[in-house]
């Protein structure tokens, strides 16, 4: 039988006498999930006479944009223990005023969810699925209390709890031990299925590792694609040598697969929140990217912390300059691990590189700004909202693939520099002198590691000075050459246009920027733009023009008729050769190899999986 709310509450307020001053609990119910709401409680207990300000978070762990959660709750009520009505001031149009009150306030409120990805909340009557950020408010000045919930499941449902949280001896009830734990414990209701496996760390510690996975398909499915998130856990721990002391000794995926999710995945400290736009019907090979790609920020970001996040604000953007390691070193593992665990063979891995360095390369903004500023843009460009046009076309280079193609040059120098050096002995020693001792780190930092680990300072000094804060890039070619793979242009002397041209009711639309040094820049061609017809040929969707553009070779100049806001005008466009990169085996393109590269090879792609 349920508890009622007021002896919940006393009964975690007796909990909390003697070691803690005031306490925060909270109760969650969903009498109507079908239209997306939850009804949550918020008990702030122990307080001082001063007024109690409360507020929704307006950023969330794992993004750096701002995020208006509050806008997502109404109905927002303020009681006393005696659940009397007390005046609520709004402050702002997310922080609430209590100016007068006792020791105890309650606050209830609906919360809207209708979002499945890692950062909102999505509530229907199959799951809920919460980002704590997106979900609950909190209380200034209470940011130490202990924080306890409690989730009322829907009757008639089957619904189980999947999160980080440590349980308590109440059902499908939970604490942290203060907001930032609680802010960064993502949190799933739903009948999913539930795969555990123990491994063992390197201090002989057991680790109970928990796949939650809300999905469209059959247990059959779950029971084929366990074994392969397990494959990925070991190579991760390879990297290390070791796996974190997780909170409680468990770490929890929280997987999300149906075709109407949006795709994304965010990482905490002891668990993941991932979302897949599929279904799960499908290859389970499929849905591992994220999932390697999240595992190893349990390292990188959760304990190998950049001091710029540390601690994480919840009411404004965190902007970070070491985004190009925190989130690219991790997107290059990401795809390694994958190689690694087997599940990509070297043609296979050479494709996703392919894109990373065709896309680096190619993007004017690596040549305007270095790794350390373009980690900086992520406020403006990490799920953030804007209305106004902008110049990212010319100016932005995403920070993941960005700090990739950073981590895969510092691995190769490393492998062909020195002897018996590679990345992974430098994530290591990160990993010893700032992440084991969660001791933040700074850019600074890094570059003393690396010379700490090469024993030559003027070639971490080079290395830092050109490719992070600098705005070279290395020579790409050379280093994948003694791999034994080629950088090579993907389509030589295909004539090109240009990029992000849309097909749309009929006509070509140039969808943002154009981008410098392109046929369409170099011709006035504009954002917004409508190309209407190439050589007196009118066309009307993007196959269409590439038909027409595939009859040329770089060089020709084709006469280009086009819409500029209602005007039509007519220009000439000459051809470049399409920019577009790829990497292939040498093996592939008829090459030789020696047993120095290919001993190389192995070494850099082979297993390292901890048992």
């Amino acid at each position: 039988m349920k508890k009622t709310l007021v002896s919940v509450f006393t009964t975690f307020f007796i909990a909390c006498v003697g070691y803690c001053q005031s306490a925060i609990y909270y109760r969650v119910s969903f009498p109507n999930a079908i239209h997306h709401e939850a009804e949550i409680t918020a008990n702030f207990s122990g307080l001082s006479s001063q007024p109690l300000i409360v507020r929704m978070s307006r950023s969330s762990p794992g993004r750096y944009a701002t995020h208006e959660f509050g806008k997502n709750i109404y109905n927002l009520k303020a009681t006393d223990a005696n659940g009397n009505y007390i005046p609520v001031n709004r402050l702002e149009s997310d922080v609430w005023e209590i100016p007068k009150h006792g020791t105890t306030v309650n606050i209830l409120y609906t919360l809207f969810g209708n979002l499945v990805d890692g950062t909102y909340a999505g509530i229907d009557e199959t799951h809920a699925h919460l980002n704590i950020p997106a979900s609950f408010l909190w209380a200034k000045g209470l940011e130490s209390a202990p924080i306890s919930i409690t989730f009322d499941i829907p009757d008639g449902s089957n619904w189980k709890v999947a999160t980080q949280l440590k349980a308590a001896t109440e059902p499908n009830t939970f604490s942290a031990p203060n907001l930032q734990y609680f802010m960064d414990s993502p949190t799933e209701l739903s009948n999913f299925t539930l795969k555990e496996w123990t491994v063992t760390n390197t201090d002989k510690k057991p680790i109970t590792v928990r796949l939650a996975l809300h999905h469209d398909g059959t247990d059959e499915n779950v029971t084929t694609y366990a074994p392969m998130v397990q494959k990925v856990v070991q190579e991760a721990g390879g990297v290390f040598g070791e796996w974190p002391s997780y909170d409680y000794g468990t770490y929890t995926f929280i997987q999300d697969v149906f075709p109407d999710n949006d795709g994304d995945g965010m990482e905490h400290r002891n668990s993941t929140f991932i979302t897949d736009a599929a279904s799960f019907k499908g290859n389970p090979k499929d849905f591992l990217g994220t999932v390697s790609h999240e595992f190893f920020h349990c390292w990188n970001v959760e304990r190998i912390r950049p001091k710029s996040l540390e601690p994480f604000n919840f009411e404004h953007s965190n902007m970070s300059s070491e985004l190009w390691f925190a989130e690219g070193f991790t997107s290059y593992y990401g795809e390694l691990i994958l190689r690694r665990a087997g599940f990509y063979d070297n043609d296979q891995y050479v494709q996703s590189l392919s894109g990373q360095l065709s896309y680096v390369l190619n993007s004017p903004g690596t040549y305007r700004f270095s790794p350390v500023e373009m980690s900086q843009q992520a406020p403006f460009v990490d799920a953030s909202s804007y209305v106004d046009p902008v110049n990212f076309a010319n100016t932005y280079t995403s920070y993941y693939p960005y700090g990739c193609v950073v981590g895969l040059a510092l691995d190769l120098s490393l492998r062909t520099k020195f002897k018996n050096l590679t990345l992974d002995d430098f994530m290591k020693a990160v990993w010893q002198a700032q992440g084991k001792p969660e001791k933040p780190y700074t850019v600074p930092d890094l570059q003393t590691i690396l010379g700490q680990v090469t024993k030559d300072t003027t070639f971490a000094n080079t290395f830092f000075r050109k490719y992070v804060t600098g705005h070279e890039v290395a020579d790409y070619q050379t280093l994948l050459g003694k791999m034994g793979f080629l950088l090579r242009k993907a389509r030589p002397n295909e004539a090109f246009f240009g990029r992000n041209l849309k097909g749309e009711q009929g006509q070509i639309i140039v969808r943002t920027g154009t981008q410098i040094n392109t046929p369409l820049y170099n011709a006035g061609i504009d954002q917004g733009d409508i190309i209407l017809s190439v050589e007196n040929t009118t066309v009307t969707d993007t196959k269409n023009l590439d038909d027409l553009i595939k009859k040329h070779k770089p060089g020709d100049v084709v006469p280009v008729q086009y819409s500029h806001k209602g005007t039509v005008k007519t220009t000439l466009v000459t051809l470049s050769e399409n920019p577009q990169l790829e990497v292939v085996t040498y093996e592939k393109v008829g090459m030789k190899t020696t047993k120095e590269i290919l001993t190389l090879r192995d070494n850099w792609l082979k297993s390292k999986a901890l048992p």
